[in-house]
């Protein structure tokens, strides 16, 4: 049980650095057959339908996280949205676990919160005016919630 609380911990922080990212990786997982989600009130995110929206939104998110377009994630709808997407994660890890679904959803969300805000602050210092530009810092925080969203869906 502790494993699957981290696994959905981490899953969390990944939908607070990227909200689309983890929960395309959950889609492709559960499609794979990585994730077993069938007969469970979210086997609807193996479906190509469900893995063709969340991987097009994705990489919507990606390209649209290097544009100045975009506002910070820690504003109250971008926020909740990463909550949201980080109970939904952590739901889908917990159902393929067989384990109880109301820790994890809860740990999934509080993790997409940590994320949230330390992913700002960590690029925000990053990026402070003399620094690093803002692109390669953004690159390789989407390789770290591609790459951390991979091994974790894989760990079932």
């Amino acid at each position: 049980m502790v494993t699957v609380l981290l696994l959905c911990l981490l899953l969390g922080f990944a939908c607070g650095l990227r909200s689309l990212t983890p929960p395309a990786v959950v889609c492709w997982a559960a499609h794979l057959g990585w994730l077993n989600l069938s007969g469970s009130h979210l086997a609807f995110l193996a479906s190509p339908i469900a893995v063709g929206i969340f991987t097009l939104l994705a990489i919507g998110e990606l390209i649209g996280d290097k544009t100045a377009k975009i506002g910070p994630r820690t504003a109250p709808g971008p926020l909740t949205f990463r909550v949201i997407t980080g109970a939904l994660c952590g739901s889908a890890l917990t159902t393929a676990a067989h384990a109880s679904l109301i820790p994890d959803l809860t740990v999934g969300a509080a993790g997409a919160i940590a994320g949230t805000f330390a992913g700002y602050r960590i690029r925000r210092a990053l990026t402070a005016p003399g620094k690093v530009p803002d692109l390669p810092v953004a690159l390789v925080e989407d390789l770290i919630t591609i790459g951390g969203s991979l091994f974790l869906v894989t760990r079932f």
